[in-house]
């Protein structure tokens, strides 16, 4: 059946489930205020005296009323637009699926859209309905967001407009109901529609699950890592508090939105105190660089990025930003205008770190975080930032350094270190030691959906997350040492750090990019390969590197082998899969 298309009876078209021959379309109008300053009394109170504890970021929205949320490429959204958008849809998929607030579980929408405005109203649509949100990665081959669909149980998939081609199909297949949003809705809304509905969106919300977002698979298949809204509003008062976020920031938003670095750090956080986000549809070093040195409004004085990036906009600056009063000017800009820079989701090189900060004077900020547990340490916002290190905890979340014990009946542990956002205490005797970073908090994640050995696993008998990551608390801070499935190189007795050796080869003058793998080795179990990138026009032998390499590292972890190749395959968010690497290069 086709509906008028009013707030309350959005035009789209249902067929039953498994039966759909085009999904279900849904035009919704665009939520424009006519009567900005009436309107934004009565939303402002119908809320607030409903706000409640852990309640998710679209409670925050009327109280900032036509403050611009979000700048894309459509144009402005003020929070009062992207709230009654998300009403709209909403209500589109409570007469879906009926009423998902009393679903235990709550049924899961996934959701696909471009880097705009639409994400934004997908993700808030589905927590109105009291639905889990899980959001999709819109170059994801069809086969990957067939499995996240599947492994997550979709209730329903919601897609932008330009998705429907490659959502549609797989919809019909699964057997889910599936709605067609577009971008940028051309139909306004009347003062009328607004008045004459109340929205009641009172949940407990603090256990009820908020969002599943599926990991990187860079150890193994994807996995959904289910987080309560308590989890999510824990990540981000953390790094409000932390990082002094407040509504004057306005944050450059390049990175995709199916992770926590993308969804958190630069989207929820703005979006809670009523800041601005910038958001690009795709990366491009050039209109990076333009905001960065413009001076129109608005003004961008926040930006995060994976280091991938910034590598690939040192190279823009090199090739278009060096010439004489230019490298100055861009200098001056970029001290002026910004308060924050931050690199995450994986190692920043320390050639990296040091070239932006010749570039931009500023000293990037790193920090570790995992999508089990948001972000956990961070380097200072105001104090000395440790090239290398990830600092020290975030406000209520604690960690420790600890070594298994292997038992007839499961594992106890030996504390090397331990500590939270106070301090850290070193056991006696392990001072330097290297072990597992284990993670407590109320950020840590609830479960891996449906896989509860998988869930069980993750944990300590005395429920601390296992990171998988090994790490030393060394000159008052925690190192990263990397992934100890992968970048902990046994070798002839020794542990070798491949993120440490990483970090040497990367000084070498010749190399542009690198990763350090433990290749098998019948004599030493496993010896140091070293796969690189170069520079154009530079050449590298083994020998040549051996001979540079015995003056900056010990001699045990120079790389035994050397591959060169034209690129190293990275995800979206900067990370090398070693073990597809390893079955590539070593497939016995």
């Amino acid at each position: 059946m086709i509906y008028s298309s009013t707030l309350f009876k959005p035009l789209f078209h249902c067929k039953k489930w498994g039966k759909m021959t085009g999904g279900c379309r849904l035009i919704l109008s665009t939520v424009r205020f006519h009567c900005l300053r009436t309107l934004s009394c009565s939303f402002n109170t119908s809320v607030a005296c409903r706000a409640q504890a852990y309640a998710p970021v679209f409670y925050k929205a009327p109280a900032y009323g036509d403050r611009t949320a979000l700048v894309d490429q459509h144009g402005h959204h003020s929070y009062q637009d992207l709230y009654l958008r998300s009403i709209a849809l909403s209500k589109a998929i409570t007469r879906l699926l009926g009423n998902p607030r009393n679903d235990v579980p709550p049924k899961r929408v996934s959701f696909i859209c471009p880097n705009d405005a639409s994400y934004v109203v997908c993700q808030w649509a589905a927590w109105m309905s009291g639905a889990i949100a899980v959001p999709l990665f819109r170059n994801h081959p069809s086969v990957e967001l067939e499995y996240i669909l599947k492994d997550s149980q979709s209730a329903l998939v919601v897609s932008e407009a330009k998705y429907t081609d490659c959502i549609t199909p797989l919809a019909e297949k699964l057997g889910i109901a599936n709605i067609t949003v577009p971008s940028f809705p051309q139909h306004s809304i009347t003062e009328q529609m607004i008045h004459s509905e109340d929205h009641h969106f009172d949940l407990d919300w603090k256990e009820r699950g908020a969002m599943i977002i599926y990991t990187s698979g860079t150890t193994g298949r994807p996995k959904g890592v289910l987080s309560t809204h308590q989890n999510l509003n824990a990540m981000v008062t953390a790094l409000v508090d932390e990082w002094l976020w407040t509504k004057s920031d306005c944050i450059l938003h390049v990175l995709p939105l199916h992770h926590v670095h993308g969804v958190v750090n630069k989207l929820l956080c703005p979006l809670w105190v009523g800041a601005t986000c910038v958001m690009l549809p795709e990366f491009s070093p050039k209109e990076v660089w333009e905001y960065f040195l413009s001076m129109d409004s608005p003004a961008i004085n926040v930006f995060m990025a994976v280091p991938t990036i910034y590598s690939k906009l040192i190279d823009y600056y090199e090739s278009h930003l060096t010439k004489p009063g230019v490298k100055d000017f861009v200098k001056a800009m970029c001290k002026q205008k910004f308060r924050l820079m931050v690199s995450g989701s994986s190692a920043l090189p320390v050639p990296i770190l040091e070239r932006w900060r010749e570039i931009t004077g500023h000293i990037l900020l790193e920090r570790y975080g995992m999508t089990e547990i948001g972000m956990a340490l961070t380097n200072p916002l105001n104090g000395p930032r440790v090239p290398g290190s990830v600092g020290n905890p975030l406000p209520g979340v604690h960690v420790r350094i600890a070594t298994e014990i292997p038992q007839k009946e499961g594992s106890s542990y030996t504390v090397l270190a331990q500590g939270n956002a106070t301090g850290t205490e070193v056991s006696e005797g392990f001072e330097d030691r290297e072990g597992e970073l284990q993670v407590k908090g109320p950020a840590v994640f609830k479960e891996y959906w449906n896989k509860p050995q998988e869930t069980k696993e993750a944990f300590t008998p005395d429920g601390w997350f296992r990171t998988g990551d090994t790490a030393v608390y060394k000159d008052n801070c925690y190192w990263i040492l990397g992934r100890t499935s992968v970048d902990i190189i046994k070798s002839g007795g020794y542990k070798i750090s491949a993120l440490e050796v990483e970090r040497h080869l990367l000084a070498h003058p010749s190399i542009t990019d690198v990763a350090v793998i433990g290749a098998p080795d019948a004599t030493w179990g496993q010896r140091v390969s070293a796969i690189v990138k170069l520079r154009e026009g530079h050449t590298l032998s083994l020998r040549e590197l051996k001979e540079w390499g015995r003056a900056v590292m010990a001699s045990y972890c120079i790389p035994a082998e050397l591959i060169r190749v034209e690129d190293i395959p990275r995800n979206q968010m900067g990370k090398i899969n070693k073990k597809q690497l390893l079955a590539l290069f070593y497939p016995q």
